[in-house]
């Protein structure tokens, strides 16, 4: 299974639908967004990609009550988590949450095949030793809303854990928003 785990798209819903639609293109069949949507509303254009996106908040947070009533929609997509998020998915152990020092701690208790986080706005990929005499990968995929660094995401294969950082595709967005240039 092929996931697409992003984080900080800051309420940039171009950057974040150009990041999915490039990662679905590449097999990905779920989302991951490490935090600091913002507005919940930026999620809504996920919508068409029919994947489903496991949603945590960041220090960003927005309307907490607007993300929870997107979640609880007949029909969506969005399964918003809180804070953080332990679940399976295709057989492997995930944890979700922003901050990467509570993703590292996570990470070295050997609970988990996959840590995610955000908050840095900058995509590390790595094995991180566990306490159990083995290692789990720790991946922050960068800022997918492209906030003071490259737009960035990761394609992660489950059945392999192999993780890869992509850039976001820019050229699908219109010329006004693309990351770099000012923003109205």
């Amino acid at each position: 299974m092929k996931i697409c785990i992003l984080s900080d798209s800051h309420d940039n819903r171009y950057l974040l639908n150009a990041a999915v639609k490039d990662a679905r293109a590449l097999g990905a069949t779920a989302v991951l967004h490490c935090g600091d949507v913002v507005a919940p509303s930026t999620l809504r254009v996920l919508q068409q990609h029919a994947l489903p996106v496991h949603v945590i908040h960041g220090n960003n947070m927005g309307d907490l009550h607007a993300m929870t009533k997107l979640a609880a929609q007949p029909g969506g997509v969005v399964r918003y988590h809180g804070q953080d998020a332990g679940f399976t998915l295709a057989d492997r152990r995930v944890f979700m949450v922003h901050y990467p020092h509570y993703a590292r701690a996570m990470a070295c208790t050997g609970d988990y095949d996959l840590v995610c986080c955000g908050h840095e706005h900058r995509a590390q990929v790595e094995r991180v030793a566990n306490i159990k005499g083995a290692a789990t990968w720790y991946v922050n995929p960068g800022t997918v809303g492209g906030i003071g660094a490259d737009p960035t995401y990761v394609l992660g294969d489950l059945a392999a854990l192999r993780f890869e950082v992509r850039a976001v595709p820019v050229d699908e967005m219109p010329a006004p928003l693309r990351w770099g240039t000012p923003r109205i």
